[in-house]
């Protein structure tokens, strides 16, 4: 099968976006299929995975490259003839290539990322949150089939009218992730150096930006026996730097690979605050590290934590919640053990392997579909 992947985000920006791109990369690498990447000029890798990567203009956006509709876009799949069009989170750039893939005959499968219209009213943008309903709609009807990472992004999709729906989940990296690594040299040394005095860690790790709401965590100030972590960067560090000031905290800046698998593996117990994620990437690592997680009852969430068997889901809108959740699980290491292990079964069937062979099985139905469509007199 010849993939051609249009992905509104890639390397070398890092995000759930992008770590979903690579991994469908290696993986049709693995299955022996071509594929060809189309995706924002912004540093990014000539080739992956063996595959080339075409650049295409981009504008800098809240520290991410946002890829601009160019003529060479409809160009690139002409020239490749892909059997399927593979659109990342579209935005500009995918609903460009939607509109391509469609004059040339080529069945497309959009992947829902983000929320915008959440991200409008968060901002009390309310025109503007019912414009991003429209656009959305707009986008993904053009699609032959949209795939969204939940049930809550599935409900809000039908809610905005985009039709020809299925979900479709993440992987998760279980070797990387694992619950051995907590008696590794790299995981003793950084529990050591950030609970000197055998406190419990709580540690958030994603994006510190304002749609993550982590001022919330200022709700955990005095928990005793509790130390906070951080792991990660981005516009909201200095605000929150503010809102933590007094509370027992270590900023540990953006990780990767095995420093980021390191820091899952010295916490205890694994935080969220957001309450706009369309899935929730970093609950499954830290389910797949042995964590029990600590998130609201809103959006992704709810379909990847089973609240009182591996974790705790906390009501959003009752203040004191996060706080007692948290501190419930600090005060209980037995029962963070037993969540901990749930949450490691939990994620067993969720390799990117089996989620990326999910993923050509959608392929092969929308090429079925069209082929059919295509032959009807």
């Amino acid at each position: 099968m010849r993939v051609a992947v249009v992905s509104e985000s890639f390397l070398p920006t890092v995000n759930g976006v992008t770590t979903s791109v690579v991994r469908v990369l290696e993986h049709l690498a693995a299955r022996g299929h071509e594929a060809m990447v189309v995706a924002p000029a912004a540093g990014s890798p000539r080739e992956y995975a063996g595959f080339p990567v075409s650049q295409v203009p981009a504008l800098a956006y809240r520290q991410f490259p946002v890829g601009l509709p160019n003529a060479q876009v409809s160009g690139l799949l002409a020239a490749f003839q892909p059997d399927v069009l593979h659109v990342a989170s579209p935005f500009l750039l995918g609903a460009q290539a939607i509109a391509a893939g469609n004059r040339l005959g080529v069945p497309s499968v959009a992947i829902y990322q983000t929320d915008v219209s959440g991200y409008a009213k968060r901002n009390r943008l309310s025109a503007a949150s019912a414009f991003a309903k429209r656009l959305t709609r707009w986008i993904h009807e053009g699609a032959d089939l949209t795939l969204a990472p939940s049930t809550s992004a599935l409900t809000d999709l039908r809610a905005a009218g985009v039709p020809r729906l299925a979900r479709w989940g993440r992987g998760v990296d279980l070797e990387r992730y694992h619950p051995r690594r907590r008696d590794g040299e790299g995981a003793r040394e950084l529990r050591s150096r950030l609970a000197p005095n055998g406190e419990t860690i709580v540690g958030y790790i994603g994006r510190v930006a304002p749609e993550k709401s982590l001022e919330r965590l200022a709700e955990l100030r005095g928990v005793p026996g509790m130390r906070l972590v951080i792991v990660g960067d981005g516009p909201s560090r200095p605000a929150l730097t503010r809102v933590l000031d007094g509370m027992p905290v270590e900023f540990l800046g953006a990780l990767g690979g095995e420093d980021l698998a390191n820091a899952y593996a010295a916490l205890d117990v694994f935080v969220h605050t957001g309450t706009e994620e369309t899935f929730g990437q970093t609950l499954q690592e830290a389910h797949a590290s042995g964590l029990p997680v600590v998130a609201p009852r809103a959006g992704g969430p709810i379909d990847l934590v089973d609240s009182g068997v591996d974790g705790v889901l906390y009501e959003p809108a009752v203040e004191g919640d996060l706080r007692q959740a948290v501190a419930g699980l600090v005060a209980a290491p037995e029962l963070r053990a037993r969540m901990g292990e749930a949450g490691r079964r939990r994620v067993l069937s969720r390799s990117w392997s089996a989620i990326c062979d999910d993923l050509l099985e959608f392929y092969g139905q929308v090429v079925t579909a069209r082929a059919l469509a295509d032959a009807r007199p």
